[in-house]
């Protein structure tokens, strides 16, 4: 029965089926999965098949969105059940993310923030349109280990660049490893800015960050 739950549940996902998905997630805690298992064996692989499907052009903006919504929902309920049965929030180190000031973008954020979550990675998700000194105090009032700044549009990689100067500028840069990420990203922008390393994907900044945090 529990197998076919999962099974539901990743169509879910996969469909964009919020309501399902709530309801799904919802059965198969009660049935005593763990939830950190639940996103590790199902949640990321589903995203990551999904992130891979938009980026060979066989699904498309919409669908990438709703999916990450329905995702989303179920993320909710297993952080709920880790924390109420005691499950360590963090064993790798701290990570504050967000979108660059002007960037509105969640999708690719929101997966990036499911799967260091789920590699045991605790997550301070900032949101979109986030300023170079929103990141900064964050990072020092969390006890950041790592500041990951994604912008998708090429016209809010400025505001990558300002925030990692801002981090200069007030003597700060040497407490935090700072990457970026993001459609609008490359290997060459993250040498141009002095980032601590890029990744074009998802698993991709998860192995970055067990690496800076080892």
């Amino acid at each position: 029965m529990t197998e076919k739950l999962l099974t539901k549940l990743g169509d879910a996902i996969k469909d964009g089926d919020e309501e399902s998905a709530d309801e799904i997630t919802l059965q198969v805690l009660d049935k005593g999965v763990d939830p950190l298992e639940l996103i590790q064996k199902l949640v990321v692989p589903t995203l990551s098949e999904i992130g891979r499907r938009f980026q060979d052009f066989e699904i498309f903006l919409p669908e990438l969105m709703m999916a990450g919504a329905a995702a989303e929902r179920v993320s909710g309920h297993v952080e709920a059940a880790a924390l109420k049965a005691g499950t360590p929030s963090t064993t790798l180190g701290k990570v504050v993310i967000g979108q660059a000031e002007g960037d509105m973008h969640d999708i690719g954020r929101n997966i990036v923030t499911t799967m260091l979550t789920a590699h045991g990675f605790n997550v301070v998700d900032l949101g979109r349109d986030v300023t170079a000194s929103t990141f900064l105090e964050t990072a020092k009032k969390e006890g950041a280990d790592i500041v990951a700044i994604s912008a998708l549009m090429t016209t809010t990689l400025p505001a990558q660049r300002r925030t990692l100067s801002i981090f200069s500028e007030t003597g700060e840069r040497e407490n935090f490893k700072i990457i970026v990420g993001g459609g609008a990203c490359s290997p060459e922008w993250s040498d141009e800015v002095e980032a601590d390393g890029f990744s074009p994907d998802a698993a991709g900044a998860v192995e970055l960050c067990k690496k800076l945090a080892s």
